[in-house]
């Protein structure tokens, strides 16, 4: 028996953590479904998790493990148990079902073995829910779905075309995988209203907040924008992360547009990527970069003037972007172009190391820039909230904290320093 199993109340416990997106995946929710299984390992327990091919956001399966159907590998103490699935270029109602249909069978099919004491599992994907739900109902052991989207409001809201007729179905997954819940862990409290309309009592949710995953900047902000060649007196607006339909990232292209002296940075990947490249022909002032890795992730982040987060006006209670807990990390200032009643906006407002502006309205977005860049020292001392708001309410180890207060919960004897 190691010396963690010795101490730790979760010591020889068998966990299972479901999540579609893992390491190496660096941005979107397999980077808290890595550190979250590496945490319980560390703490003595013994850890699988069941996931795909890494995919996100580029939405192409890494090269390495291009034509691997199932693999095994050890990551920080972790079993990591890898699922082919289909991997749709472009998003629509249709080939999204197609990617859910792909998850779920090939889990399904050949789940980790062994039988674990309790089952975590991320949602999304859905076919993450539905595959915690019935493996541990198979087994009689206690299922945690963590909600970090609700899917089915995204169909309806994000504008994919053919949504409006899979969100029913959407929902109806949810359901199934959330009412036989022990418990149901949502990262934002915005999530309530719907995760009780889908039949959960509001007595077995707990509000577990996303944590921030990476470490501050480091490098000089100076020498970032020179690598980048973006010049000291150019004002820099960055989004990193997906590039999806909600996010509605046609806004920022429209921005750079109306202001040829801003530049308009997009870091990321995703299947709406090539729809704004098109969108941007011609205009000088907009760069697509590559993601960054994790050594220089909130470097990059850093050397912009400011950090954007959009989404689209119909987009109000199905997501909170994980981005955010990186972009507070970074120290600027950020402009959020969301609705006002959203949880986003509640997120941003919570913080208060940004602004929100209208949705889908470059003209608001650029006047926010604008604004910014003429006073340095109040956009500095805006983004100087990001690190306090983290080191307040979003540090890693708290985040692992409330994780393990829910194990503690549903797995009695995990209480306290010492199990019997």
């Amino acid at each position: 028996m190691s010396e963690a199993s010795g101490t730790s109340p979760l010591g020889g416990r068998r966990l299972l953590v479901v999540s579609t997106n893992y390491a190496p995946e660096l941005t979107g929710i397999g980077p808290y479904a890595t550190q979250l299984a590496e945490h319980w390992a560390a703490s003595g327990a013994r850890v699988r998790a069941l996931t795909g091919l890494p995919h996100y956001p580029s939405w192409q399966v890494e090269e390495e493990y291009r034509g691997v159907w199932r693999t095994v590998e050890i990551r920080g103490g972790v079993g990591v148990h890898r699922r082919r699935h289909y991997v749709p270029p472009r998003q629509t109602a249709l080939k999204r079902a197609a990617f859910e249909a792909s998850v779920l069978a090939t889990g399904l099919l050949a789940p980790p073995p062994g039988r674990p004491d309790a089952v975590v599992s991320q949602m999304p994907s859905l076919a993450g829910g539905v595959l915690g739900a019935r493996i541990a109902r198979r087994h009689r052991v206690p299922h945690i779905p963590v909600v970090q989207d609700l899917m089915g409001a995204a169909a309806a809201q994000s504008g994919i075309r053919g949504g409006d007729r899979a969100a029913a179905v959407a929902a109806a997954a949810e359901r199934y995988a959330l009412r036989g819940a022990a418990l149901v862990g949502v990262i934002h409290e915005s999530f309530v209203p719907g995760v009780r309309a889908l039949g959960v009592d509001a007595g077995r949710i707990r509000i577990v907040p996303n944590w921030t995953h990476v470490q501050g900047p480091t490098a000089d902000r100076a020498a970032t924008r020179a690598r980048f060649g973006w010049p000291a007196d150019t004002p820099v607006i960055l989004h990193s992360g997906n590039m999806g339909l909600k996010q509605g990232l046609e806004v920022l292209v429209d921005t750079a547009r109306l202001a040829p002296d801003v530049r308009v940075v997009l870091m990321g990947g995703g299947n709406q990527r090539d729809a704004l490249r098109a969108r941007a022909e011609g205009l000088p002032n907009v760069d697509f970069l590559q993601p960054a890795g994790a050594e220089e992730f909130t470097d990059v982040l850093a050397a912009a003037d400011v950090l954007a987060v959009t989404q689209r006006a119909s987009v109000l209670d199905m997501s909170v972007p994980s981005k955010l807990t990186s972009y507070f990390t970074s120290a600027r200032p950020v402009i959020a172009s969301v609705a006002d009643e959203g949880g986003t906006a509640d997120e941003v407002r919570r913080s208060g190391a940004g602004v929100l502006v209208a949705p889908e309205d470059p003209a608001a977005l650029l006047e926010a820039v604008r604004k910014l860049a003429a006073d340095p020292a109040a956009a500095d001392a805006l983004g100087a909230e990001g690190p306090r708001y983290v080191a307040r309410h979003l540090s890693r180890e708290a985040g692992l904290a409330r994780f393990d207060a829910l194990l503690a919960e549903v797995l009695p004897d995990t209480r306290g320093s010492h199990r019997r």
